[in-house]
């Protein structure tokens, strides 16, 4: 059973009554204690709550009537309101309530919303509700139709905080599509990051088959997709467009944003004759996948001379494969300096699929930023490197150097993992290229030090580091 939860959000009515007590407290404060003594509060704001919510429930002293239709049903839902709550409460009501010409207001919602409008009324007289995530998207409709801002906000609030949690036919997709029918920028801003870094789970939620080709092609053409691999990409697209059975120009169009060349030859065999769909579509990807082919048969140095290699088609994405990264899990991550090691693949090309690189990886929880070090030292003294107050830094460098690395530029990306609604999601992800310094913002606005902390996972720090092997610097020498 999906569960239900409460927004409570600042109701203006209640605002009002309240005002108007602490200034009558004001009053009698100052009548009698000359302002010198201390003041004191006596607050019945709850009470007030409580007979607001009767007003509406036995309809003692409604003077509108809500006739709420829905099209093409015959059911009809007649809701007994006060005029002063509604005006209150929202501008659009004020505005309807001031021309309307007979008691009873017919309201036409949809059949969502319909379901849910007693639930918004009532929050207009008590400003709190109870909702399921099914029926987040109807309450926003409303909210925003009546221009009634704290509901909004608080349901929008609520979208973002439950982007993980499990439902059956799956919501973020959903949400993402009302959001960016709505206009919604913080919601549909939320959902597509969501999204993209946590891509393994959606292609494998209940709703994937379902997302449009406009939501599809934007996670497509995005380098910082979170997943395992790009074939796991390559088999969601496949089931999408059997699905979904598109017209051939989209179809085309997301079969030629995979990157081929980041899947190894025996995979793009396999793809070759195995897979249907690019059976059907092989001349419109012909190209990706001859420079693919060419791509691992030869050093990406004589690519460069050849074809243009700074391109999405030979970009990683952050790939979450042990080829190209590892887990770091920090236990006690204010204690004391770490580290680890691990290795990666050279690079993507087939060309250098042997060839492994050993990286160090440092992490600092309390390292001195450059910009603030000034502060603490004086003229001729040893520079201090870690102080408390200081920030979390990790660095990582290669353990040796090597020619192979000629033409490579190699990016780091540090994943920060939280616990959301019982699930492991992605909280954070930062880029740099030896040290998360080079951001400024690295775990800025955490707290490490609570047990309890969102960016801990029981008490510790969940980190992968992943490492991309990027081709821009053989740009500037291939003429």
């Amino acid at each position: 059973m999906e569960r239900v939860v409460q927004i409570r959000v600042g109701m203006m009515f209640v605002a009002l009554c309240v005002s108007l007590q602490a200034a009558a407290a004001g009053k009698a404060d100052g009548a009698q204690g000359g302002g010198g003594g201390s003041v004191d509060t006596i607050s019945h704001s709850l009470t007030v709550v409580q007979r607001l919510e009767a007003l509406l429930v036995q309809g003692n002293g409604s003077d509108v009537s809500l006739r709420v239709e829905t099209p093409n049903a015959d059911e009809v839902k007649v809701i007994q309101v006060h005029s002063l709550v509604l005006t209150l409460q929202s501008p659009v009501f004020e505005e309807i309530l001031l021309n309307r010409n007979s008691s009873t207001l017919v309201l036409k919602e949809s059949s969502d919303c319909a379901v849910v409008f007693d639930k918004f009324i009532r929050y207009l007289y008590c400003g709190e509700l109870s909702l399921r995530l099914d029926q987040a998207t109807a309450l926003h409709k409303l909210s925003t139709k009546y221009q009634v801002t704290g509901l909004q906000q608080g349901i929008t609030q609520y979208m973002t905080q439950n982007l993980a949690r499990d439902s059956p036919s799956g919501h973020v997709a959903g949400w993402y599509e009302y959001a960016l029918q709505a206009g919604d920028l913080t919601l549909r801003d939320s959902c597509l990051q969501y999204m993209a870094w946590n891509l393994s789970s959606v292609l494998q939620s209940g709703e994937w088959l379902t997302v449009s080709s406009q939501l599809l092609m934007s996670l497509l053409q995005r380098s910082d997709l979170i997943l395992q691999s790009e074939m796991e990409l390559f088999a969601a697209l496949e089931a999408w467009i059997i699905k979904n059975e598109p017209d051939g120009l989209t179809a085309e169009n997301a079969l030629r944003a995979v990157r081929y060349a980041m899947m190894p030859p025996r995979e793009l065999f396999r793809l070759q004759t195995q897979s249907s769909v690019l059976a059907r579509y092989q001349e419109s990807v012909r190209d990706l996948l001859y420079m693919s082919y060419q791509f691992h048969s030869a050093s990406p140095l004589s690519m460069a001379k050849f074809f243009d290699v700074n391109c999405s088609l030979f970009m990683p994405r952050n790939y979450l494969s042990p080829v190209w990264g590892s887990p770091w899990v920090i236990n006690n991550p204010t204690r004391d300096d770490r580290s680890t090691s691990f290795q990666t693949q050279l690079g993507p090309s087939g060309h250098d699929s042997s060839k492994r690189v050993t990286w160090n990886a440092l992490f600092s929880p309390r390292w001195l930023p450059l910009t603030m070090r000034s502060m603490y030292t004086e003229t001729g003294a040893m520079q201090p490197t870690r102080v408390e107050g200081g920030r979390p830094r990790i660095i990582i460098t290669p353990a040796t150097s090597s020619a192979d690395f000629a033409g490579v530029n190699f990016q780091k990306t540090v994943l920060v993992m939280a616990q959301q609604q019982g699930k492991t999601v992605v909280r954070h992800v930062y880029n740099f290229h030896q040290s998360t310094e080079e951001n400024g913002d690295f775990l800025a606005e955490a707290d490490l030090y609570r047990r309890t902390s969102e960016y801990l996972i029981d008490s510790s720090l969940y980190l992968h580091i992943i490492v991309k092997p990027l081709y821009q610097t053989l740009i500037a020498t291939k003429n």
